[in-house]
């Protein structure tokens, strides 16, 4: 449904002039093809990322139907919930009630937003004074029903939002109660950046004939952002950040990190570096969370090290550069970090730095963009032995993954495509895969490699030790020792069906 702007879809005047204010012309994809249906009244399941405009998609319907038909009245003439959105973070509940206010800001609508790490008092005080539509998190709404400061009774539209990362971080059971207090007759909007089985099952018990719109798929990342990556052995990853951040052209950069306590670490160490840094996770109370927020948003703090929970939703104008410190484990992770660069047609770049034991991550954010990732070999800290080496190609015959990036040795020789030296049928007969750090270390590893060395069969020896990494090695044989007699004490019980 090609729309060429917002005055095109139908909408009232006050929203209209809201979104002029908020310099808004044309609508996203997402949004074009979702509000013509949510206006009519439709469930919706909308997979889309962050960044697409989703949020914009679902607050301006609401806000049309609650100003037209008028919002709900209890006992006194106080104002009732008539609208909830379900979120999974603070930052990102925060950010949807200042959408919801920007858009709603002509009509006579009441929003508030409730989550957790905070007092609740200011919260309860907006609750007993009536709101219209309620934007929460699902651990302190849960709280503040079973205090009956909120009742869900006269509900007409409910938004689940980032359906996938609530699952992640274990809030289905606390969603499900949610969902059992809501009312059978209402609207309700459905949104996911992935759709795996259990948000499909989550979906279809939810949504009542939907329509489905889906833009920017998962595995896509977006053509304006320009990727890299940097091989580094572990123990040089934070001396190669600083240079990076010393060296390059980065403004500002959204550094992520796997862990809270990482995130702090290494937010000390860059700003010992004399480079101002912040770190925003879980752990930090909330006025510290958003005070590190609004410093980078103000450029008034160049690096935020961020976990990935925290940084979900987070939207900087302008962001130039995103830096995986950390490889994600989970490859659709990578795109959502890469996207918080790159937005609304402006460029970006995002780093990796990629380290021996997260070799098998990279190669699974390949598989799954179905592109290679330039690999950046001049820099103080290069990866030594077999660390080095490019990871294969994902998809055999991917013409753009030749014209890319060849990948040659140093004496120019293919170690992929159809030219490559297949692996001796020797070499495969007879040998025993270990897990890389089973393997004795190669003290030579560091000098450079004979020239009469077989290239092909190295990097089929590497794939297979990178499988091993990822957890596809053999079963042990009863602790590596077959032939111990112990091992009868184990076979006796089981034989007996007792334990005696």
């Amino acid at each position: 449904m090609a729309q060429t702007s917002f005055d095109q879809l139908g909408l009232i005047e006050p929203i209209l002039k809201a979104l002029q204010q908020e310099g808004y012309t044309t609508p996203t994809p997402i949004q074009a093809q979702s509000i013509p249906y949510l206006l009519e009244g439709r469930d919706l399941l909308g997979v889309a990322q962050t960044g697409t405009g989703k949020t914009a998609a679902f607050a301006i319907p609401i806000i049309q139907h609650l100003a037209v038909e008028g919002g709900g009245t209890g006992r006194g003439g106080k104002r009732i919930i008539q609208a909830l959105v379900l979120t999974p973070t603070r930052e990102l509940a925060i950010q949807i009630d200042e959408s919801f206010r920007s858009y709603a800001r002509h009509t006579k609508l009441r929003t508030t937003v409730i989550f957790g790490g905070v007092g609740q008092k200011p919260q309860t005080d907006a609750l007993r004074s009536g709101v219209d539509i309620l934007v929460a998190t699902p651990g302190r709404l849960l709280d503040l029903m079973h205090q009956g400061y909120v009742h869900l009774n006269d509900l007409r539209f409910f938004v689940l939002d980032e359906a996938d990362r609530m699952l992640d971080m274990g809030f289905i059971h606390d969603v499900k109660k949610v969902i059992a207090a809501l009312p059978k007759q209402r609207q309700t909007l459905f949104f996911s950046a992935t759709m795996p089985p259990e948000v499909q099952k989550l979906s279809a018990s939810l949504l009542t004939n939907p329509v489905k719109v889906e833009v920017t798929p998962v595995s896509s990342t977006a053509e304006t952002v320009q990727q890299e990556v940097y091989f580094v052995d572990k123990s040089n990853k934070p001396k190669l950040l600083v240079h990076l951040l010393n060296t390059r052209d980065i403004p500002v950069a959204l550094v992520f990190s796997r862990t809270k306590h990482g995130a702090d670490k290494l937010a000390r160490l860059i700003d010992k570096a004399g480079i101002r840094a912040e770190a925003i996770h879980g752990n930090k109370a909330q006025n510290a969370r958003q005070r590190a927020l609004n410093n980078f948003k103000e450029r008034k703090t160049r690096v935020l090290v961020a976990t990935d929970i925290a940084a979900r939703g987070i939207d900087i104008d302008s962001l130039s550069h995103v830096v995986n410190y950390d490889i994600p484990n989970v490859p659709e992770t990578y795109v959502h970090r890469i996207g918080r660069t790159g937005r609304a047609g402006a460029s970006g770049i995002a780093i990796s730095l990629c380290d021996a034991e997260e070799r098998p991550y990279l190669r699974d954010i390949t598989k799954l963009i179905a592109r290679q990732i330039p690999v950046v070999e001049e820099h103080p800290f290069p990866a030594t032995g077999e660390n080095a080496e490019p990871i294969a190609p994902p998809v055999p015959g991917n013409g753009k993954q030749s014209r890319n990036r060849p990948f040659k040795n140093r004496q120019g020789q293919s170690l992929n495509g159809p030219h490559a030296t297949p692996k001796p049928e020797r070499q495969r007969e007879g040998r025993k895969e270990q897990h890389p750090e089973q393997r004795q270390p190669d003290r030579r590893s560091a000098k450079p490699v004979p020239q009469g060395k077989d290239y092909a069969a190295l990097t089929a020896e590497l794939l297979k030790d990178l499988d091993v990494a990822a957890g596809n090695k053999p079963q042990p044989e009863h602790g590596g020792n077959r032939g111990n007699n112990n091992n009868r004490r184990w076979r006796g019980p089981r034989r007996s069906g007792g334990g005696r």
